[in-house]
């Protein structure tokens, strides 16, 4: 496993650049996986305005403005975190690169170093807004094209998604809220997320942009499924590459002889979690004695375990080409989306069967209860809208 890019560049080339410590590798896939959904997202808008499904607005800007101290504040306050830390990072590497996360989220920094750096991001802003300013601001009228909404969209899912991801998991473990309220140690912050409280959250809150901007909502849910599943897969791929304990319950069956070890039983190697003694699901963590040993991450799993997030990724994966192969032969809105829901809860509900979990209600886990209720909702969908297509009620929004 690769706990971070450095991990792996280290291992597969042999090069040792500390600096890449900071770019841990399952940031990295979540990175891929909003491009993945960005691109895939852009491609059906433009298509589905071509066919008239979702339709431009338009939007009055002012032009020929000055910059206004509220825009230069802000490019000040950025300039000012990238040079506080960058100019820390590239004089005390080694001292940094021990314990990426604990720097970044520590008071430690260069002032001068930020300083600088803001002084020039707050002197370009105002240099390029003096090159577009007027001798009198004037009022116009810009059309704006649903496709060109995806980026705005797409930060929309990344900030609520992680939001709902937090909050989520908190309800599903009490504790580790308990413990950050006790300990007050921000970096747990950026551990132990829950895929479906992100799902959930940030779905909302993209519904509300597209009600907010005029777009279509059936339509424009329906652009958005393909890359959900795909975002969804690259994202289990990174659990994987990274060990993050998403993994399954120990696997002590005899291999069948056409699967290969790693696809049936995995240790995981050098995971980003580094866990030691026993553990729920059967399995216990135990110091590395053969082969590549990363510091600070030496340990692997005995017995084995079900590898779930590459299931995942490989289901998700089959699922998003389904969905992608659908998109153009689903005539009713909305319709897509309901079946990317049931989809996405059978997957879900499936791989739970072998995957470590605490239980939410009764037996149950948090995301059984969900994916049961994506499954229910998304049939319920389903059956609504060709109902209301059949009778000739069907509606875009």
């Amino acid at each position: 496993m690769y706990p971070t890019l450095y991990h792996a560049l280290l291992d597969l080339t042999g090069l040792d650049w500390p600096v890449l410590k900071f770019l841990n590798s399952f940031g990295f896939f979540v990175a891929l996986a909003f491009i993945g959904a960005y691109l895939t997202l852009t491609w059906e808008l433009r298509r589905k305005e071509a066919l008239g499904l979702v339709l431009p607005t338009t939007r009055k800007i002012t032009v020929g403005e000055a910059a206004k101290p509220a825009e230069l504040a802000v490019q000040g306050l950025v300039g000012f975190l990238i040079g506080w830390k960058g100019l820390y990072i590239l004089l005390h590497t080694a001292e940094v690169t021990a314990d990426p996360p604990a720097f970044l989220l520590s008071g430690t920094g260069s002032f001068i170093g930020g300083l600088a750096v803001a002084a020039l991001m707050v002197w370009l802003l105002w240099r390029e807004k003096q090159k577009q300013r007027l001798p009198g601001p004037k009022e116009k009228t810009i059309t704006v094209h649903p496709w060109q909404q995806t980026g705005n969209i797409t930060i929309t899912a990344a900030v609520w998604g992680f939001i709902g991801a937090k909050v989520f998991h908190w309800l599903e473990s009490p504790r580790d809220f308990l413990d950050l309220v006790a300990t007050g140690n921000v970096a747990d912050l950026v551990s132990g997320l829950t895929m479906y409280g992100g799902l959930i959250v940030a779905g909302i809150m993209v519904v509300r942009f597209f009600r907010k901007h005029g777009m279509a909502i059936l339509p424009s849910m329906d652009a958005a499924a393909p890359g959900l599943m795909l975002a969804y897969g690259i994202g289990r791929l990174g659990c994987h590459v990274a060990g993050d304990g998403d993994w399954g319950i120990a696997n002590t069956a005899p291999k069948p002889g056409w699967i290969p070890q790693w696809l049936w039983s995995y240790d995981y190697p050098n995971n980003v979690n580094a866990v030691l003694g026993p553990h729920r699901g059967g399995y216990s963590g135990v110091p590395i004695t053969d082969g590549t040993c990363f510091e600070g991450y030496c340990t692997h799993l005995v017995p084995g375990v079900f590898p779930t997030p590459l299931y995942e990724t490989l289901m998700c994966l089959l699922l998003f080409g389904v969905l992608w192969a659908l998109r153009k032969r689903i005539g009713t809105p909305g319709v897509l989306f309901g079946i990317y829901l049931i989809l996405n809860g059978v997957e879900r509900f499936l791989i739970e069967k072998i995957r470590v979990n605490e239980p939410f209600l009764g037996t149950w886990t948090q995301a059984e209860v969900i994916s049961l209720a994506l499954v229910l909702l998304g049939i319920a969908a389903v059956a609504v809208l060709q109902k209301r297509k059949d009778h000739g009620t069907a509606t875009t929004h």
